[in-house]
């Protein structure tokens, strides 16, 4: 069963010179945050990895600096290689064939997917070594990245979520402002599938089971940014991407499935009867503070980890900052399916990092 978590894979980048370790002692507070901000500012697309954060975790950040990186995550040279494998799968599956041969090539190519499908697993999983239920986010090294930001913000989760009648499941990226040991907010905007899960919870008055998975493979917390059609599995998505499937494992105190391989999982619920946190601010990806409003509040249940956990984090604000590179992987990438799907006219597209990437 393979389920590296970060630890290895910032092993295999020791080898090849990508990693800078930082083994003197810095504060989650502001700290880390600007030793990290001048060093990609100087054009340092190294991983930095804070070694003595005052708590159990590492903290790895700039993990996504490099597009090369993240491409060979993807087994791919280049963006056309990526670009072409995503053309032909979307082509393969969407449109009718009549030969027997060119039927047999799409029955293939539903099985070499099907195999990618996350696999649920029944044995001890990885991030499942150290099982804290009592949990207390303060033994996390969250960060805060600006002066004025609100607080404490886990700014790398993803969050997963499923629909209360469908069962579908989304994994998003939204920030989560620590309240206290065992409390967050949620800040998912209203356009947001997770707000939408919510409210079909809110509708049923139940509470809302959520998990939030932090490290594995850097791919599946990408693939939580990424702007997929409303019920593509983002595991799915990782899964081809990387071509090897997401293993994933019932959560300790919830009745949702975790990756497998993730370092550190939050379980806990929503409960949509209890009055909303007045979150905020937080220096964005815009270069200015993102105002105060409600969210709903996250309450914690458990917290389990790997045993070699490391903790993943990311710093946003005037850009061009990490976030910039994700972005640039995701409009080379999903340019073909915008020209297939919605704007056939489409000659290329180019989102700047200033504003509107």
């Amino acid at each position: 069963m393979r389920v590296d978590g970060l630890s290895r894979y910032i092993e295999t980048l020791v080898t090849h010179d990508e990693v800078k370790k930082v083994a003197v002692s810095c504060t989650s507070e502001l700290e880390m945050c600007e030793i990290v901000h001048r060093l990609f500012s100087a054009g340092d697309d190294s991983v930095i990895l804070f070694t003595n954060t005052g708590t159990r975790y590492p903290v790895a950040m700039n993990i996504y600096a490099s597009k090369e990186r993240l491409m060979a995550r993807m087994h791919a040279k280049s963006f056309e290689e990526l670009q072409q494998r995503i053309s032909s799968t979307f082509d393969t599956l969407t449109h009718p064939k009549k030969s027997f041969r060119s039927k047999w090539r799409t029955l293939s190519s539903l099985y070499a997917i099907a195999k990618l499908l996350p696999r649920h697993i029944s044995r001890k999983a990885p991030c499942q070594e150290v099982i804290e239920r009592e949990p207390d986010l303060s033994t996390l090294p969250i960060l805060k990245s600006w002066p004025h930001d609100g607080g404490r913000f886990i700014t790398l989760p993803m969050v997963i979520t499923q629909d209360i009648e469908t069962g579908a499941r989304n994994v998003g990226m939204y920030r989560m402002q620590v309240l206290d040991a065992r409390t967050t907010a949620m800040h998912w905007h209203i356009h947001k599938t997770g707000a939408r899960h919510f409210a079909g919870y809110k509708t049923h008055k139940k509470r809302m089971p959520v998990a939030v998975a932090l490290g594995g493979d850097p791919l599946l917390a990408y693939c939580a940014t990424a702007p997929l059609p409303d019920g593509i599995d983002e595991f799915l998505f990782a899964g081809f991407l990387r071509e090897r499937e997401v293993q994933m494992v019932k959560g300790i105190t919830i009745p949702l499935d975790v990756p497998a391989e993730a370092d550190i999982i939050i379980e806990g619920y929503i409960d949509p009867e209890e009055a909303p946190f007045w979150e905020g601010p937080f220096g964005d990806h815009t270069g200015f503070y993102s105002l105060e409003d409600w969210y709903p509040k996250f309450h914690v249940t458990c917290i389990t980890s790997r045993r070699d956990a490391v903790y993943p984090a990311t710093i946003v604000g005037i850009p061009p900052m990490e976030d910039s590179i994700i972005a640039h992987v995701t409009e080379r990438i999903f340019e073909p399916l915008i020209k297939k799907t919605l704007i056939p006219e489409l000659k290329g597209l180019c989102l700047p990092t200033e504003g509107v990437a």
